[in-house]
Order: structure tokens, then C-alpha cells, then sequence
């Protein structure tokens, strides 16, 4: 895969990838104004909302798979980086080769595992205990969320083998280890802007 096909990639499965971590975002904010108006239905008027534990339970699957793919993109998730922060050049490409390898592995594994599980409830017609809700789209959202995290792994699966190939060449859609220092200062940024990052810098420096 030349640089031009990878960049085109990375960014059209980034749009996905923004649009289901959009999604799973909505869904726990809608979840928290439902669990409020829970609260107030029940202790105020004594008359919960019928279906409320059946809509939380289906959710799930939203906000705990949707995000995978985005996360992966931004390497957020939890890694072991004791050993992967001293490696350098092309052992540190190499051994992030690996275990994306493996990760997509699993992945790929996962997906025809929960699929059958998605064709398992739609043939039989499962169904929520209270409100009687079809629990398929929920198992569907699965394997979907998964193809998206397999491909995003599969992109940096070819990232990392160019950059095993060429460990001078700038890193594309893979993701980088950040110290401490780095991730602070982005989550300053974020947070409350350039200006105050840069406020910060200045607080250290005179340190």
C-alpha cells in the first residue's frame, strides 16, 4: 500500500470512526437525561419508566463498542508500554507490528463469534424480560463495531510495516507513544486551549 492509499484510507475510516464515537457520545448523554427522569418519575410521581432497565441494557452495546475503532486510531487504549517506551526505531515498529497483528487476529476471530450470536436471536426472536424488545440490533451493533476496529487495525498493520521497513520515514496512521509530559500538555490544550498550554509552559520553565 503506497503512502497516498494509506493517508486516503486513514482519513475516510476517520470519518466513520468520528461518526460512531458522535453516536456513542449522544447515547450516554441521552442516557443520563432517561436516568434522571427515572429518578424523578419514580420518587416523585411513584411511576418509573416502563422499559427503562430493557433501553439502558440494549444501549450498552453503543457506548461500549462504537468508540472501539476511535480509540484505536488514538491509541487511548489501556497498553503495556514498560517495555514498548524503551525500544526504538525499528524494534519498537516491529514489536507494535506484532501485536496489531494479533489484535486483528482476535478481532476477526470476534466478529464471526458475535455474528452468530446476532443470526442466533434473529431467527429465534430473543427479547428483552419487561419490555419485550428484539434484542438483534443490539447484537448486531457488535460485529459492526468490530469490522470497523478490524479495519482500522488492518490500516495500521500496513502503517507499522512501512515504518518496519523504513524506521526514519513520518509515522502515518498509526499511533504514537506519548510520556507523561506530552499527554498532559494535549489535555491542557483540549481542555481549555492554546493559551493556557502555553501559560503552563512558562509555570515550568520558570521552575
Amino acid at each position: 500500500m503506497n503512502i497516498q492509499t494509506l493517508m486516503l484510507a486513514d482519513k475516510s475510516l476517520g470519518k466513520i470512526e468520528d461518526i460512531f464515537a458522535w453516536v456513542c457520545g449522544w447515547t450516554i448523554f441521552a442516557l443520563m437525561i432517561a436516568g434522571t427522569a427515572q429518578i424523578i418519575a419514580r420518587k416523585v410521581f411513584n411511576f418509573p419508566i416502563f422499559g427503562y432497565i430493557d433501553v439502558v441494557e440494549q444501549s450498552a452495546a453503543i457506548f461500549a463498542f462504537f468508540g472501539a475503532a476511535y480509540c484505536q486510531r488514538l491509541g487511548g487504549h489501556v497498553r503495556m508500554e514498560m517495555f514498548i517506551s524503551r525500544a526504538r526505531g525499528r524494534t519498537l515498529w516491529a514489536i507494535e507490528l506484532i501485536t496489531t497483528l494479533i489484535a486483528a487476529i482476535v478481532i476477526a476471530i470476534l466478529i464471526t463469534k458475535t455474528w452468530d450470536h446476532f443470526l442466533r436471536a434473529w431467527e429465534f426472536g430473543d427479547s428483552t424480560i419487561n419490555a419485550d424488545l428484539p434484542i438483534w440490533p443490539t447484537k448486531l451493533m457488535v460485529p459492526i463495531a468490530f469490522s470497523v476496529l478490524l479495519a482500522r487495525l488492518i490500516i495500521q498493520v500496513f502503517g507499522f510495516t512501512r515504518l518496519v521497513a523504513h524506521p526514519d520515514a513520518p509515522p502515518i496512521a498509526v499511533p504514537l507513544i506519548e510520556d507523561v509530559e506530552e499527554i498532559a500538555a494535549k489535555e491542557i490544550k483540549d481542555a481549555l486551549g492554546d493559551e493556557a498550554l502555553h501559560t503552563s509552559e512558562l509555570g515550568s520553565n520558570k521552575q
